[in-house]
């Protein structure tokens, strides 16, 4: 071949080469459609979906229609064909694929739901109920899905048992797991061909996270539960009676907007009456959310959406899905705890964690070493792989430092180098706050301040000793419930106006079913297998709302979601019965509504309250308007390409009949002098669930907390009402001076007819 002729083919084979690489990393868009102006040569709105697509790129293909929470499509494109298709007649957005992540047994008596008043049991109404649950899909083996005493599957329901590796129907699916599907088409579209020796595609959970969700909020009573001994009780979920379906939409590399988006389209038009979402990502503006979206349309056909806060606590500002279509559900404690007692060589003595259930260890003192001292690297105080010298550690305890890597991963690099033990302490980011983990050797978490004090005893003593003396369970804990340190906080960034969280409810160390494909630590080298695990976060929290929305549900089937949300969060409880206020983990002081929205769900309470904030669509979109939003992003959002707000009308988001109230006043321009007094108007109106009676208005402060020197008059303050339906206004005007900017202050609104309470938060910012 001649020398010029070999140099084109080079460069050809480089341009294909470079044209493929190029192709192989086209991003997945999630395209949204007009439904309404679909030209008439078009039979289906498929064809002009398929045919918008081919009109900017031959080479594309649809990994989704959606047809029910969303009309539109998603597809892999280049960024310049994205742009070209968002130019296209039709076309009401073009949004680049979300990658979002998972928020990672004696519940049911910590929530009074085996007391008196309703909640002793699952009533057969809550088997209409089918919970859709989108998370890493589910070990369907599990006695938690045992269907005895189940009768038919509601004739209502759509969904189906999809077959997939290891998943077989119609074994794998009863009457009580009614559906099963997977969504991965945009998972793999960013990542490339799953590997199938680590995951199936299949609804098949090889995580565990699914499992111990759909569980949570509907598992079947199953006695004698525990975890290697511990928290030994019967488990059940939330809804014991209620069906549940699960949508795998997430994978060892993630949650992909374009299959949660699926999953959602797909489990509203199943019949599911409640959707459970324990995952979340980087907060957007509501029409750019693919959550945000989907839920809106499932709201509008009359299902409850909750989803957790995320894990990103105590900072501020830390939430996710905070759409007021929403509940947004952030995490507390339960009062059981699982002791491991830290003992020295000087005889003190810290109280730390565990969920260790193999051998302790000897009666024996062992020789503690703190991290730091037994490695070569700089961050070997984080036992990471690989970090710690195997002849310094051998036989002995060691201190390590929480922070990178998981917790469970410290205490296997520990037992890889040979240790007998591990000890690991809390950093000034986690506090006093102290999360179990089911380790592979003996050891226990401790809070920041007795790590603080071990490591001086090490510092200072020369021959350190120490045991770990491991108590089992212990109920019963005070104070209970607290705020988890982790949990997501406020205010909310997108709507300052909307007080997010909405409640908090169990969301620490929480016992669930497990998969069948990993030891309860996750880690690849867990050998053991177990039938429950004991895990925390506002993944947790999040079906735990699930399922008592699927009980409220059960019960009054008219009840709209916005009046479901009303019923768990004007019940919510913000005090221990002493009357001090519910404390957060993070600081050790009053939590406030930032921290814990409305307060702890308070089950038996929420299934007679009185009074509810009910919202309509038509509220919704007057939000919308309030919000300044355009048309076109109305449009993208709840599909309604013709709508346009009222140019006559004044909308104001403080209008939102919301069941909390979070008011934003000018701050100062100095940080000084304070300014001229602002007042604040908010219109809400409450809906009578129950019996005749007259309520009265009571504004308290924040227990633990100032008001800012806010002040609040309710007009009227004395409703009545005779009858079950009836409806009665009063409007709210929050009064108060200028303070500097990043000012806080707390109070609650409180209707009571002496039989119920039906209270609001109410939260303050200068900003």
């Amino acid at each position: 071949m001649r020398r010029g002729s070999a140099q084109r083919l080079r460069l050809l084979l480089l341009i294909l080469c470079c044209s493929s690489a190029v192709a192989a990393k086209k991003p997945t868009y999630i395209v949204h459609m007009a439904k309404s102006r679909m030209p008439p040569s078009f039979a289906e709105h498929r064809h002009w979906y398929d045919a918008s697509l081919r009109s900017v790129s031959d080479s594309a293909e649809v990994l989704y229609f959606y047809d029910t929470v969303a009309h539109g499509f998603s597809a892999r494109l280049t960024p310049a064909e994205a742009r070209s298709l968002a130019r296209r007649y039709g076309v009401l957005s073009v949004e680049p694929e979300t990658r979002y992540e998972l928020h990672t047994t004696r519940t049911p008596e910590f929530l009074g739901l085996d007391r008196g008043g309703g909640f002793v049991t699952s009533s057969d109404s809550d088997g209409d109920v089918v919970v859709g649950v989108l998370d890493t899909g589910v070990w369907p083996e599990r006695k938690s899905f045992d269907d005895a005493g189940f009768g038919p599957v509601p004739a209502s329901w759509k969904g189906g048992c999809e077959e997939g590796k290891d998943f077989v129907p119609p074994a794998a699916c009863n009457r009580k797991l009614v559906g099963a599907r997977s969504f991965y088409r945009g998972y793999e579209a960013s990542t490339g061909p799953m590997d199938e020796s680590k995951e199936a595609r299949s609804p098949r959970d090889n995580d565990g996270h699914g499992t111990h969700t759909s569980t949570t909020v509907a598992g079947s009573a199953v006695p004698d539960a525990s975890l290697l001994g511990n928290a030994a009780g019967t488990a059940r979920g939330m809804s014991s009676r209620a069906r549940v379906a699960v949508y795998k939409v997430c994978w060892v590399g993630g949650c992909f907007s374009s299959d949660i988006l699926a999953g959602m389209d797909k489990a509203v038009e199943d019949g599911c009456g409640v959707l459970s979402l324990s995952l979340g990502g980087r907060v957007a503006d509501y029409y750019r959310d693919s959550i945000a979206i989907g839920a809106f349309t499932a709201m509008e056909k009359g299902v409850f959406v909750s989803c957790s806060a995320g894990n990103a606590g105590p900072v501020p500002t830390s939430l996710s899905n905070v759409a007021p279509w929403i509940t947004t559900v952030g995490a507390g404690t339960l009062d059981r705890d699982f002791p491991a007692y830290v003992v020295l060589g000087n005889g003190e003595n810290y109280t730390g964690v565990t969920l260790y259930g193999g051998d302790p260890l000897p009666s024996s003192p062992l020789e503690l070493v703190y991290a730091g001292n037994v490695t070569n690297t700089t961050n070997g105080i984080l036992c990471m792989l690989g970090t710690l010298l195997p002849e310094k550690v051998a036989g002995k305890i060691v201190l390590c430092d929480r922070g990178i890597n998981s917790r469970v991963q410290k205490g296997y690099v520990v037992s890889e180098a040979g240790g007998a033990g591990m000890v690991l302490a809390n950093s000034a980011g986690n506090g006093e706050e102290l999360v179990a983990d089911a380790h592979l050797l003996p050891a226990t978490g401790i809070g920041e301040k007795a790590g603080n004090a071990i490591r001086s005893y090490l510092f200072s003593d020369p021959n350190p000793t120490a045991t770990i003396l491991f108590r089992g369970t212990k109920v019963g804990v005070r104070p209970s419930p607290v705020v988890a340190a982790f949990s997501s906080r406020g205010p909310n960034t997108i709507t300052r106006a909307i007080l997010k969280p909405d409640l908090i409810a169990p969301g620490v160390n929480i016992l669930a079913g497990w998969t069948g494909a990993v030891g309860p630590t996750g880690l690849a080298v867990d050998a053991r297998r177990t039938e429950f695990n004991i895990i925390s976060g506002t993944s947790m929290s999040c079906p735990h709302v699930s399922g008592l929305a699927a009980l409220l549900k059960g019960k009054h089937p008219e009840w709209s979601p916005a009046a479901i949300r009303s019923a768990l969060m004007t019940t919510a409880y913000v005090a221990y019965p002493s009357g001090n206020s519910i404390i957060d983990a993070a600081t050790g002081r009053a939590a406030t509504p930032f921290d814990l929205g409305a307060g702890h769900v308070d089950p038996p309470r929420a299934m007679d309250p009185g009074l509810i904030y009910d919202l309509t669509v038509d509220d919704y979109l007057d939000f919308l308007c309030a919000s300044n939003y355009t048309p076109f992003r109305i449009a993208s959002l709840t599909k309604r390409s013709n709508f346009t707000c009222d140019a006559t009308r004044t909308y104001a988001v403080s209008d939102l009949n919301y069941p909390s109230f979070a008011v934003a006043f000018p701050s100062t321009a100095s940080d000084v002098v304070v300014g001229d007094a602002t007042t604040v108007k908010h219109r809400r109106t409450l809906t009578n669930v129950g019996g005749p009676g007259t309520y009265e208005a009571t504004v308290r402060a924040w227990a633990g907390t100032e008001a800012g020197g806010v002040k609040v008059a309710v007009e009227p303050s004395e409703l009545s009402f005779t009858e079950v339906g009836e409806r009665r206004g009063y409007t709210v005007r929050f009064s108060a001076a200028g303070q500097p900017s990043g000012t806080t202050g707390f109070g609650r609104l409180e209707w009571s007819d002496g039989e119920h309470v039906v209270a609001s938060p109410l939260a303050f910012t200068w900003k």
